[in-house]
């Protein structure tokens, strides 16, 4: 059960999930186990999961297969993606709820602040990388 692409790779995203809250834990001293529920942070799991599914399937299919460059190219999309986009739409939540705040102060207005923290940080993707390439060594190692 363990042994397919799919699970190990959801399973990889888990662990990056888990180590988010152990990270803000060790570092800022806070309990927030709410983030294995969230997106943004680090690691980055979107990658952590990308990343296992990509050596997985390089593993069984071979480096030099046609389903390891699209997973290769896919996993390289999810990346980009999370410090491309989802990291601007995070810059622009904070830029509207400073401009909400100043334009409705002292104003009784009901109305959900944007979320904020979107993407990644390249840094973040890195952690998720070296997350995902990780947890693949050390479940394919005690096979």
């Amino acid at each position: 059960m363990f042994q397919h692409p799919g699970i190990l790779a959801l399973l990889s995203g888990l662990v990056a999930q888990v180590l988010k809250v152990l990270l803000e834990l060790l570092l800022r001293r806070r309990w927030r186990p709410h983030l294995v529920f969230t997106n943004g942070g680090m690691p980055s799991s979107h990658t952590a999961t990308v990343t296992t599914l990509a050596l997985e399937v390089g593993r069984r299919e071979g480096y030099g297969s046609t389903l390891f460059s699209l997973v290769l190219v896919f996993a390289l999309f999810v990346m980009f993606e999370a410090t491309g986009l989802r990291q601007e739409i995070g810059h622009q939540a904070r830029v509207l709820n400073e401009l909400m705040d100043r334009a409705l102060h002292g104003q009784k207005v009901d109305r959900r602040r944007l979320r904020e923290l979107m993407g990644h940080t390249w840094g973040e993707v890195g952690g998720g990388l070296v997350c995902g390439a990780v947890f693949h060594f050390l479940v394919t190692s005690l096979r």
